[in-house]
């Protein structure tokens, strides 16, 4: 069945509930009693929520829908903050990076979805991503966008090496690793100058489960066997010149060396296919994706890198309808249209179509990168947690990274052990219990 037709279908199965719970909760004229209008504000820094806005309001013309960009995820997460702090101008809905959903949630100033019946929507979505909105056994946003970690990789650069297939294990990246920075002193499998989110997903598919939370108790441990296992085998690659020290992600010198094939690989989320070409042009046709190699020869574990999901402030004027419009482009009939704006979704009902696996990327040599992001999404390890401060403490690691990467001196799990030590720290300092 084509995406679009099945998206049409679900779509019209849902208006019944969608009406039924616009209707519902508090009654009040501003959710859509009385004949009123009911306005909603919504902060995002996605494009593809806003081209949803038009379906949605033909659909149900008692709402209006006021899209905002509250400027990066930092800057919208303080001023939510302030808002709430000042009892006025809180938004109906909010975007959140998913490791920010604790943030909020853990001191109630989320409100619970499952009273809206959010709980229904479940089984749409990969486990790992509803596992991402859920705290303390409660939901408290809907996964909108993901990012499974995949392997982005120039396959004619690895043919220059004589690497006629991308490595599928960790060892065979480390060889290839090797053979490609024989090519000449700028040729480099990877570059990293302290992207924790790589490391942490390098981490979670390997097993570790470095941040334990327990309602307002929190462990945090880098010792465990999955945790040292991976942070031992990139510290190897650093320790042997292998990877580029000097290029900073998402920096014009990334750009060309993505662009000239001295960087042949990426480790990424998978949203990284929407805006690689547009980085770097010239290799168009020459890079593939692939899942994330792995530790042990045919098994299949994943992780994730960014994605992002919605929730509703506890302050929120108008709940119902808020969450009326939530369903309606996370799940409902304004799905396909953020799909085709260019959206990677998790949701369960995109990722098995065969129209959204069979579809040729010509940037990435006609591959059908559909079906491969799909199995990253679905193959995600469970039971991975953020720290409800995590905001925090993604803010102060680059700074604790910068001597190592820059100097050579001390190792990586020292800069994790200096960070552990200062999240107990402010962690206790917050009011949680952090060990």
């Amino acid at each position: 069945m084509r995406l679009s037709h099945k998206l049409r279908l679900l779509s019209a199965a849902l208006a019944p509930m969608l009406a039924l719970t616009a209707c519902s909760g508090s009654g009040s004229s501003a959710d859509g009693g009385g004949g009123e209008r009911t306005k909603i504000t919504v902060w995002s820094w996605d494009g593809t929520v806003e081209k949803a806005v038009p379906g949605f309001q033909a659909a149900h013309p008692d709402i209006t829908v006021e899209v905002v960009n509250a400027g990066s995820s930092q800057d919208e997460y303080k001023a939510l903050d302030n808002a709430i702090q000042a009892g006025s101008g809180v938004p109906d809905l909010v975007m959140f990076e998913y490791f920010a959903v604790p943030y909020f949630a853990v001191p109630g100033k989320l409100a619970d979805l499952g009273e809206l019946g959010a709980d229904r929507l479940k089984q749409d979505f990969v486990p790992a991503a509803w596992s991402d909105v859920t705290v303390n056994g409660k939901v408290y946003a809907v996964p909108s966008d993901y990012g499974p970690s995949a392997m982005f990789y120039n396959a004619a650069t690895l043919k220059k090496a004589g690497i006629e297939e991308p490595p599928a294990t960790w060892e065979a990246y480390y060889e290839a690793a090797k053979k490609i920075h024989a090519l000449g002193d700028d040729y480099y499998i990877a570059q990293d100058t302290g992207d924790i989110f790589f490391l942490l997903s390098l981490i979670w598919q390997a097993g570790g489960r470095p941040f334990k939370v327990d309602g307002t108790k929190v462990r945090i441990d880098f010792t465990d066997p999955g945790t040292t296992k991976a942070v031992a085998f990139w510290q190897k690659l650093l320790d042997e010149g292998l990877i580029n020290t000097k290029i900073t992600g998402w920096s014009d010198d990334w750009n060309r060396a993505l662009n000239d094939g001295t960087l042949a690989t990426q480790t990424m989320g998978g949203w990284l296919t929407s805006t690689l070409p547009e980085r770097a042009p010239k290799s168009s046709g020459d890079f593939r994706v692939a899942l994330m190699p792995q530790w042990q020869q045919g098994a299949k574990t994943g992780a994730a890198n960014g994605g992002s999901s919605f929730g509703i402030p506890a302050a929120a004027e108008h709940k119902e309808a808020a969450f009326t419009f939530l369903e309606y482009f996370t799940h409902g009939g304004g799905l396909s249209t953020r799909v085709d704006a260019g959206a990677f979704v998790p949701n369960l009902s995109v990722l098995d179509d065969e129209e959204f696996q069979g579809k040729a990327n010509p940037y990435f040599g006609d591959q059908k990168v559909g079906a491969v992001l799909a199995e990253a999404s679905e193959i995600v390890g469970d039971g991975w947690q953020y720290p409800p401060f995590f905001e925090w403490a993604r803010s102060i690691y680059g700074d604790l990274a910068s001597p190592f990467y820059t100097t050579g001196k001390g190792s990586l799990a020292e800069v994790l052990e200096q960070w552990r030590q200062r999240c107990v720290q402010y962690g206790n300092e917050q009011g949680f219990e952090v060990s």
